[in-house]
Parts: C-alpha cells; structure tokens; sequence
C-alpha cells in the first residue's frame, strides 16, 4: 500500500502557466501545491507551448523551490500529452496532474509513458507523481480502480462542474448533487493511503460559503482543497490544518498509550475516554502533519 503522508497538501492552486503575472503571483504565495495549467485554462492551443517553456524557465530560476509543483498536462486525445510530459520531466517538477482519468487504464498508460521517458532520460523509475483528476461519472465510479492503477499515485482530485455536466444535473447552493461523489472519492482515496483533494470552490469572493464547504470536506475526510484564488489560502489551511487543541489532544494521547503499555495495559484512559490503537494511529498522523506545516514555515 502506497504512503502519501509525507506531501503536505492542504492547498493545491490552480494558474494558467502561460500568464507570466500570475506565475510571478504563485511563486509568492504560502499555497502547498502549485498546479500550473496547460489544459482547459490554456487557449489557444500556441499558449500551450509558452505556457511549457514559463514552466521550464520558473522551475530552472528555482522560482517554485518552496512549492510542490503539479503541472496539469493534456489528456491522452489532445495531441499535446507527449510534448507536455517531454519537455516537463525535469528536476524540481514533483509530478503532474493527469485530467479526464475516465479509468485506471487512462492512469496505466501515462504510468508506463513516463517509465519510458525516465528511462530515455536516465531519471529513476517513478520519480514523477500522479494526481488524476476525477471529474466524470465513469471516473467516480472507478475511483478505486484509478486510485490502484499506478504506484505514482499520491492523491486523487475531485473536479465537480465536468461532474455535474456529465451528469446532466444541477450544481445546487447546498451541494446535495455532490455529496455523494465527495464522499466515494474520499473513500477510494482513504482505502489505498492516497490523499483525498475536494473540488474547487466556484464562488471564489464568497467565504462564508468556502467555509461551510471546508468544514462539509473535513467531515468526509479530504485532506486538502483546490483553489482557484489566493484569497482562499488562509481559511483552505486554517481547517486542514491541525488546531492547537488538537495537536496538544494527540500528544497526550500518545503519552498515555506509551505509559500503558509499559504498565501492561491494552488500553489507555483520558476524561474517561478509552484510547485504543486506531486513535493513536490518528494522533501520530496529526503531529507529523503538524510537523510538515512547521517545516515549512507556513
């Protein structure tokens, strides 16, 4: 089973590559990912190859040395797919997110595509990571497919207005039409270790709004959001961030467990409350998370 835990991924912004005064913006914001856009974002098709060489030039002037860097390629039918993944497996591109991951055969095929360019490029096997975007019916409903197709998977993203198109439905104010894929997305990601990342918040300048949607993400278990405006960063990391209450609730826990033990007791007890392994597990999980935030400074 994959481990993703070392990614730090509350926030992962989107931004077309092609615009150099948003690139400029990106690599001076607090965002954990950066998913520079040479898809939808991108048109016409001749900014596809500006957008690939800002990339080039960013990343080489360590201009996103702080940044995990996802650029978002072309899927396998747009005839752009093979330049994007030539010219952007480079030193300090961490991975790509893959679009319109209809099934795990779609994650398959740029898995051995990048086998090869490693190879040709002399780059260890699996150095580039896969987010696939699920934003289609089919691709909910192969999330555990998807999410098992490739060990470069380190997270899955949901992308609700493609969804809800597909659908033929309606994106409705209290997100009912897509509480249910949210849900299976973050299941299929949880059962194979993978980070589970929500979907954007359309309604960038209305906050209030964001947060009822944060607080809906965290309940369903998703680790991290897609953003589409820096705005957003401070409440994204404010609720995938561990609060201080529950940093100094899992050290406690921990200390209890380790006393148990020793004392030769299965379980530990804190305000009449049993701690059993699982909730340990979760404790340790919280202040390795903690730690990645320290790390980074942010």
């Amino acid at each position: 089973m994959k481990n993703s835990s070392s990614f730090l991924m509350r926030s992962l912004m989107f931004l077309p590559a092609h615009n150099q005064r948003l690139m400029n913006s990106a690599a001076k914001s607090n965002a954990d990912v950066l998913l520079l856009d040479i898809e939808d974002s991108v048109q016409p098709v001749h900014n596809k190859e500006i957008a690939r060489s800002n990339i080039v030039e960013y990343v080489k002037r360590g201009e996103f040395k702080k940044h995990l860097v996802f650029p978002r390629i072309n899927d396998r039918e747009s005839g752009q797919l093979l330049k994007d993944l030539a010219e952007l497996t480079i030193p300090g591109i961490t991975g790509f997110m893959y679009p319109k991951s209809y099934t795990g055969q779609d994650v398959y095929f740029i898995d051995k595509l990048l086998d090869t360019i490693e190879y040709e490029k002399g780059i260890p096997q699996g150095t580039f990571k896969l987010i696939p975007l699920i934003e289609t019916t089919a691709a909910v409903l192969n999330a555990q497919e998807i999410c098992q197709a490739s060990k470069r998977v380190v997270a899955i993203a949901f992308g609700c207005e493609d969804f809800v198109t597909d659908l033929e439905g309606v994106h409705d104010p209290d997100g009912k039409s897509i509480f249910t894929p949210r849900a299976m997305i973050a299941m299929a990601a949880r059962a194979n270790n993978l980070i589970p990342i929500d979907t954007v918040h359309i309604k960038v300048h209305d906050l209030t709004d964001l947060e009822r949607n944060l607080v809906i993400a965290k309940n369903l278990g998703f680790e991290g959001m897609l953003v589409l405006n820096p705005k957003e960063l401070p409440l994204v990391h404010k609720y995938f961030s561990p609060t201080e209450e529950e940093i100094n609730e899992a050290k406690e826990m921990i200390e209890m467990a380790a006393i148990a033990e020793k004392e030769g007791k299965g379980v530990a007890v804190i305000n009449n409350k049993f701690i059993g392994p699982p909730m340990v597990l979760a404790a340790k999980k919280t202040l390795k998370k903690h730690e990645s935030i320290l790390k980074k400074g942010l």
